[in-house]
């Protein structure tokens, strides 16, 4: 398998660091790289949207003298994948979307998360319930951030549903039929509306993919970039071995698309080494 760069966007709220053990399970032929995204970490932009992420993501691997890249995005991360393939398709080579945002994610929650009056109370309080609550940024209150996004997700939901059928690039689709936060639905909408997608199951993850099941995310990952360079003129790669308990697939739209299960979760762990027990109802994507 010929040498990737591989760009790894994390979810709202999140960090570079929730990819650090799917990073420690890629092949040494997988260049690898984890980015805190505006408003993260020790990124020192402010909060932006999808269209502000995705000039991020481009502008990232100018710095880096990345010509062109995979992306993989968690949950509004894959939103931003998306974006940034809509937006300059000829530096994106292929997506990873796990647990992504995309048609029909968005519920009751998240509108009032993003209202003008009740918004930001309640974005704090939702910030303090996620996986990353006791987090701090270097540059930015990371609960503004949160609420940044959340209001961008909803006024941006319908333009990112209008670009998705023109990315023609590769996309394979990770997810967890019991995610409580992004539907399954979502994924397949996500499947049939891309011309080239299909979809892998994680049981057991629920929604944060990238902390609770990284040997299950770098097996796909891998065996999905080694699948564009055995058959890279294939126009569906929905039966590709993925290389992590693939037990069939069931095809539930064109020939060339389809689902699969890849096993259940590994136990997952944060970047302080401990268990990560968050459940998924708390609102981090």
């Amino acid at each position: 398998m010929s040498t990737r760069k591989l760009l790894l966007l994390h979810g709202q709220p999140g960090s570079a660091a929730d990819w650090r053990r799917v990073q420690a399970r890629l092949p040494a032929s997988i260049h690898a790289i984890a980015v805190d995204r505006p408003g993260y970490g020790s990124s020192p932009q402010s909060a932006v949207g999808f269209a502000g992420n995705a000039r991020a993501v481009l502008a990232e691997l100018d710095s880096r003298g990345i010509d062109r890249a995979v992306l993989a995005g968690h949950s509004y991360g894959g939103g931003v994948a998306l974006w940034a393939a809509s937006l300059a398709p000829h530096r994106v080579e292929a997506l990873v979307l796990l647990a992504s945002v995309g048609p029909g994610c968005l519920n009751a929650l998240d509108r009032l998360l993003a209202a003008p009056g009740t918004g930001p109370a309640c974005a704090l309080i939702a910030f303090r319930l996620t996986p990353w609550g006791i987090s701090r940024s270097e540059h930015h209150p990371l609960w503004r951030t949160f609420l940044t996004e959340q209001r961008a997700l909803v006024r941006e939901a319908d333009q990112l549903a209008s670009m998705i059928p023109g990315i023609r690039v590769p996309v394979l689709l990770l997810a967890d039929p019991r995610d409580t936060l992004v539907p399954i639905e979502t994924a397949r909408r996500l499947e049939q509306s891309l011309p080239d997608a299909s979809v892998r199951l994680i049981r057991g993850a629920g929604h944060h993919l990238p902390r609770r099941a990284p040997s299950q995310v770098a097996n796909a990952i891998a065996g999905f970039l080694a699948s564009l360079d055995a058959n890279h003129s294939s126009a569906g790669h929905g039966s590709a071995d993925i290389g992590s308990a693939d037990i069939g697939s069931a095809g539930h739209g064109s020939a060339g698309h389809g689902s699969a299960d890849i096993g259940s979760a590994d136990q997952g762990t944060d970047d302080r080494g401990c268990a990560d027990h968050r459940p998924d109802s708390a609102p981090s994507r």
